[in-house]
């Protein structure tokens, strides 16, 4: 009995269920200490008077005659109770405090250990495991046991979180019949302020097109004179300055590149664009100087168009010549619709009839929201945050320091696009039922669109040059992304360095190389210039930061301006009822009106992009992190310095926006979702 009593040790242990009032559990927990040498037999935590209750703090004294060793997890296991629901059990952490032992045990703990939970618990889950510390790469692990506990968990990963192909050609997603499967940790509520939707309601049996101009501006006089931006589009949507501008600041800042060789397909010539360049230069010259950009939409050459209220509609791929002028102000010069030359194709120039050159404008406009809506919107950032979050999951265990820093940022991005093609993008949605590229187009626009992703192009410093976009007078998108994609990149090399003191250390991360083999194997698959394995620390913090930045910032320009850009019809048309004109000095106004999308279906894409630009009310914004991701002073402090520097970029565009005419608000830190919330 003496010898026994000698190596009995003892822990008092507290199990700390989270606040919120639906938190708590009727069922079972069932407790082991795992430590170093041995583990303790399950305990009963919630026996007697003791509940999982809102808040709850659970204490329970453990013994054991056997040797533990160093703590090192704690495993935890719910169990239903006969005749009372299985309720799901948000846990906040376990904290273990070993007490005086006899003559041989450890000595005791003066703190308490703590074992961060923070998340929901089922009874289907079984076993889960819990550690303290800080956390560390697989190398500086120094238990075996430990090492086995993150292969384990990233083996049970593997099986629930499963690739399933969505589109050939394009990145995969997620393997689920139904949300349900994702699990209560995945799963969010996105709270939104009601936008005002009552004067698009009552249109759904208009199946007919716009009677007038009249008519339409009797509907925005309703839905779209609150909002300053939609104002500002519905006076100057007409004026070509304000054309040029909307490429550089308008819902889609992805596509104007520069030029200095025109491409030999768009059938213009020099004499053609004389009359719109300074009389003192030429083509070449300004060629040279850099002030000539295209939009290029060869990537809608051939897309079959929807079928809409029975009524063939129709796209087409245009290429567009802009011309940075001498009053700073960017104009289209010239306009050709389709990519193959020809006599039934004509460049529209801005000399040509008032109709004929609005016509090709409109035609722009609505092949960009094409583009906008399935390239740089869902493929740029719910498709490629969907591929990190899975491979986050999949290849980095929860210690990992790289999963605790991106998982704020894209695990969202699961239920999103899960929704998304349930709904928005299935049989009977919005793009089935009013958008030029309906259900047939999806997989050839989404298949080639990721064919033609390249990795430079996320990364916002090798993008804004590639593109030749990066001095452009006026372009606030290039400066406020530039300034938030600096800040979030110095953020996220500080947090590298806290983990990887070599690019050797990058090198031997088995963890990591798994991680950007799953991307690589699972997104896009060509040659996009995505890196294949990560050498050094700087190509880490590199595509770190692309993550983060495209699943926040980039996702919130994207989104949050479209709907804005969008409630004045003809500056957004979502199809086309009529053909491309293929002849110069036919097209009226009632060509144009008729022209523009039905009623019905104008207004029902209107209803989706309200809903859509609905900031969330429980917004949480860049950097700021709900999840207890910080283990200790140098996390936080990295944490603070970001934000700090996010308030001041955010001051700047305010005070800069103060001034402008029609601000641009959509890269305001202050604004910007931490991750691809909707």
């Amino acid at each position: 009995m003496s010898d026994m009593t000698a190596s009995c040790q003892e822990f008092e242990v507290t199990v700390h269920t989270s606040p919120g009032p639906t938190c708590g559990t009727y069922s079972r927990l069932w407790l082991n200490l795992i430590g170093s040498q041995g583990e303790t037999p399950p305990t009963s935590v919630n026996e007697g008077d003791r509940h999982l209750l809102p808040g709850s703090v659970c204490p329970v004294q453990i013994r054991t005659n056997e040797p533990l060793g160093r703590l090192i997890l704690v495993r935890l296991r719910l169990e239903a109770q006969t005749g009372l629901p299985d309720l799901d059990w948000h846990c906040s952490r376990v904290e273990v405090r070993r007490l005086a032992g006899g003559e041989g045990s450890e000595p005791a703990d003066p703190e308490p250990q703590v074992f961060l939970c923070d998340r929901w618990l089922r009874t289907a889950d079984g076993d889960v495991e819990l550690r303290s510390g800080k956390l560390c790469l697989l190398k500086d692990e120094t238990e075996e046991k430990l090492k086995q506990q993150r292969l384990r968990h990233l083996q049970h990963q593997q099986k629930i979180i499963r690739w399933r192909m969505y589109v050939d050609g394009a990145p995969q997603c997620l393997d689920i019949n139904s949300l349900s499967e994702l699990g209560p940790n995945l799963i969010y509520t996105h709270k939104s302020s009601a936008p005002n939707l009552l004067y698009l309601k009552g249109f759904a049996g208009r199946a007919e097109a716009w009677s007038s101009f009249t008519e339409l501006e009797t509907v925005f006089s309703h839905s779209g004179q609150h909002n300053d931006t939609a104002r500002f589009v519905r006076t100057h949507w007409m004026d070509d300055w304000y054309f040029g501008y909307q490429c550089v600041n308008g819902r889609n800042p992805l596509l104007l590149r520069q030029l200095r060789l025109l491409p030999p397909h768009l059938s213009v010539t020099p004499d053609m664009l004389r009359p719109f360049l300074p009389e003192d230069s030429s083509l070449d010259q300004e060629l040279q100087k850099g002030t000539i950009y295209l939009l290029d939409y060869e990537v809608l050459d051939g897309v079959p168009a929807n079928v809409i209220n029975g009524k063939q509609t129709y796209l087409c791929a245009p290429l567009c010549l802009l011309h940075l002028n001498r009053q700073q102000q960017l104009v289209p010069i010239a306009i050709q619709l389709q990519q193959t030359p020809g006599p039934l194709n004509p460049v529209f120039l801005p000399s040509d009839p008032s109709c004929d050159w609005l016509l090709a404008k409109i035609w722009v406009h609505s092949s960009d929201f094409q583009c906008h809506q399935l390239a740089s919107h869902y493929l740029k950032t719910h498709m490629l945050g969907e591929l990190c979050c899975m491979a986050t999951l999949r290849q980095l265990p929860d210690v990992h320091p790289l999963h605790q820093l991106l998982m704020p940022h894209v695990r969202t991005s699961l239920q999103i696009n899960c929704q998304a093609r349930a709904s928005l993008l299935a049989a009977g949605g919005v793009f089935d039922k009013a958008v030029g590229c309906g259900l047939k187009a999806l997989p050839v626009f989404l298949s080639r669109a990721s064919q033609r992703i390249q990795y430079r192009s996320l990364c916002v410093p090798d993008d804004l040059s590639d593109r030749g976009v990066r001095e452009l007078p006026q372009s606030h998108y290039a400066t406020d992304a530039l300034r938030v994609w600096d800040a979030l990149h110095r953020f996220v090399v500080r947090w590298v360095d806290l983990y990887y003191s070599a690019d050797s250390e990058v090198q031997q991360d088995s963890e990591l190389h798994h991680w950007i083999t799953d991307i690589n194997t699972h997104g896009f698959t060509h040659n996009s210039g995505f890196p294949q394995v990560f050498r050094t620390k700087a190509e880490v913090s590199q595509f770190v930061t692309m993550i983060v930045f495209t699943c926040s910032a980039l996702h919130a320009a994207l989104n949050f301006s479209q709907l804005d850009f969008a409630l004045w019809t003809p500056n957004c048309p979502t199809s086309m009822l009529r053909p491309p004109p293929q002849v110069k000095g036919l097209a009226t106004e009632d060509d144009i009106i008729s022209s523009l999308p039905d009623v019905n279906s104008s207004c029902r894409v209107l209803l989706a992009l309200a809903q859509l630009s609905q900031p969330s009310a429980n917004f949480v914004p860049l950097c700021h992190y709900k999840e207890a991701i910080f283990r200790d002073g140098a996390h936080c402090r990295l944490v603070e310095e970001v934000q700090a520097e996010l308030r001041s970029i955010s001051e700047d565009i305010s005070e800069r926006n103060s001034r402008l005419e029609l601000p641009y608000p959509y890269l305001c830190p202050g604004r910007i979702e931490n991750s691809v919330a909707i």
